[in-house]
């Protein structure tokens, strides 16, 4: 082979050789570009991601601060309004304070006034014409009871003696008839009483052969008349309600 033959050999070798060598280069930078590309947009998705929950956790947070703020408005509101409810109710206590405080001031000049005006019932119906002696008297009697009984408080006495007392003035226009005991000649004996309010008080035996007429001013019982029977009989009947009302024949002492 000649020389030059040789060196073109050689020339062409050197190109080849530059043109595989220049491939190799621009195949390796080709994918080192590729491949930090790749890596830049995963490193950039991983960044969006991080600010996305960066993101709704600061939505979340926001949201939780909204929340407790209202809370918070809520609550002072509830506060202002527990506040207005405390204050008044201080002053109810106080009021309340000041009432009892009176209220016993008044109990302490009530309960003796309560016992006078039993004493003065008592008497009133001792002096009065004896007009179903027994139950009023035990009436009395149980009104004491209750004055002195610590379960009963003191407006319920009061209201206790009131009706007693009520009870005394409806006997001043009643007409009423019951049967109990009459002493007559030291021996009780069972009669019918009738009684016209406070005007007549008159008693008849069960079998109406006798009658008797509170006599008030003498404090006694006076016997009746045989022209008195039949009229006490329809009295004690009409009081009954055995009889239509009707105008009654009765004795009455005159007035002094």
């Amino acid at each position: 082979m000649s020389n030059n033959n040789i060196r073109k050999n050689l020339i062409a070798s050197a190109i080849v050789g530059a043109f595989m060598f220049g491939g190799v280069a621009t195949a390796t930078t080709l994918a080192e570009v590729t491949n930090t590309g790749v890596q830049a947009a995963k490193a950039s998705a991983a960044s969006q991601e991080k600010i996305n929950n960066i993101y709704d956790q600061s939505q979340e947070l926001l949201a939780e601060y909204r929340s407790l703020v209202e809370q918070t408005e809520n609550l002072k509101v509830y506060n202002d309004h527990v506040n207005t409810l405390v204050n008044d109710q201080n002053a109810s206590l106080a009021s309340l304070d000041k009432q009892i405080g009176t209220i016993e001031g008044t109990k302490q000049g009530i309960v003796p006034l309560m016992y006078k005006m039993v004493d003065t019932l008592e008497a009133f119906i001792k002096a009065d014409m004896p007009i179903d002696i027994t139950k009023r008297l035990e009436r009395i009697q149980r009104l004491r009871d209750v004055l002195g009984n610590s379960n009963v408080n003191t407006s319920e006495m009061y209201r206790l003696v009131i009706e007693a007392y009520q009870i005394e003035k409806d006997l001043g226009t009643a007409m009423v008839t019951y049967t109990d005991k009459l002493a007559v000649d030291g021996t009780d004996i069972s009669v019918n009483y009738v009684y016209v309010g406070r005007v007549a008080l008159l008693a008849q035996t069960l079998d109406d052969k006798r009658a008797w007429m509170w006599n008030k001013t003498a404090a006694k019982w006076d016997e009746l008349g045989p022209e008195f029977l039949e009229s006490t009989k329809l009295a004690i009947r009409v009081a009954g309600k055995q009889a239509a009302p009707e105008l009654l024949k009765l004795p009455v002492l005159a007035a002094e």
